[in-house]
């Protein structure tokens, strides 16, 4: 382990004017307010500035270069470390008395850190982020749905009508509390929606296969078809080919300026399971089937 004069970079001859000014110079260097996110300058300045606690004080530095104590402290408490230094995350830096090294000529310096240190002392509480699993057909529709929290609380979450999977709803002031004059963070929901083999949306129109059979293909017919607000009658037009599509006006989503999307229904002639006896004779009974070619018409 570095001695704290290494820490500092000054000899162990140095006197206590040197071993101030060296360590202003790395704490302007290293102090967390000033490289916000960088955990090796914070670490680097914890070990500069417990150097400089044990060497600042003439008995701590005497009892050291006596070898009573070691460059720790030994047998200090750590929370005796540089004005109470390695308390909590944010306290450790909060009190006014650690800045009163940067008096005289670095008030400016000085005057940032107690701004800092007050600022934090009274900062906003964060926001925390919570997903929400809801169906595809109330991301269409909209819907009220609480939430519970991992400590047991929970929060009502109104989803509006037309939400896409990812989009994240904010609610203001439901995040964890601030501290002193600080207001509390706000909750993010995002939103997963989960898929529904009926549907695929694209933009704000949906569409669906749908199954029909070969009379209602040949004949037409009114067939129900599901909607996310539920089923509706639609005609099929007689002489459907399968992959026709047709279109239901305003059963999509909702238009952020307006409105709603369509659903398109894409028909898909089934037949029927196990083959029919009967249907079989009419194909191979039937002329004109044999001679048209669909595929010369595409």
């Amino acid at each position: 382990m570095s001695s704290p004069y290494e820490k500092l970079g000054v000899a162990p001859s140095a006197s206590a004017e040197e071993i101030q000014k060296a360590y202003r110079k790395l704490a302007k260097k290293l102090h967390p307010d000033l490289n916000p996110g960088d955990k090796a300058a914070e670490d680097k300045f914890k070990d500069v500035a417990g150097a400089y606690d044990l060497l600042s004080d003439a008995d701590k530095r005497r009892r050291y270069d006596a070898g009573e104590i070691d460059e720790t402290g030994a047998e200090r408490p750590p929370q005796q470390f540089y004005r109470d230094y390695a308390g909590s995350d944010f306290g450790r830096y909060a009190s006014d008395a650690g800045y009163a090294d940067f008096g005289g000529n670095d008030d400016v310096f000085a005057d940032l850190f107690r701004r800092n240190a007050e600022a934090r002392a009274n900062r906003r509480g964060q926001d925390l982020l919570y997903r929400l699993a809801i169906s595809f057909a109330d991301s269409v529709t909209g819907v009220s749905q609480r939430l519970t929290l991992p400590g047991g609380g929970t929060l009502d979450v109104t989803i509006p009508p037309g939400i896409l999977d990812g989009q994240t709803l904010r609610l203001k002031g439901k995040g964890a509390a601030g501290m002193g004059k600080g207001g509390p963070g706000d909750a993010l929901i995002e939103i997963e929606v989960k898929p529904d083999a009926r549907f695929t949306r694209d933009g704000d129109d949906i569409t669906i296969d749908l199954p029909i059979s070969l009379s209602e293909a040949v004949l037409g017919g009114k067939v129900r078809v599901p909607t996310p607000t539920g089923d509706v009658t639609m005609t099929v037009p007689a002489g459907s080919n399968s992959g026709s599509t047709l279109r239901l006006k305003g059963k999509g989503a909702p238009r952020a300026a307006g409105g709603r999307g369509d659903q398109l229904v894409k028909l898909r002639i089934m037949l029927p399971k196990p083959g029919d006896p009967e249907l079989e004779r009419f194909v191979t009974s039937w002329e004109a089937g044999k001679t048209h070619n669909p595929r010369e018409a595409v």
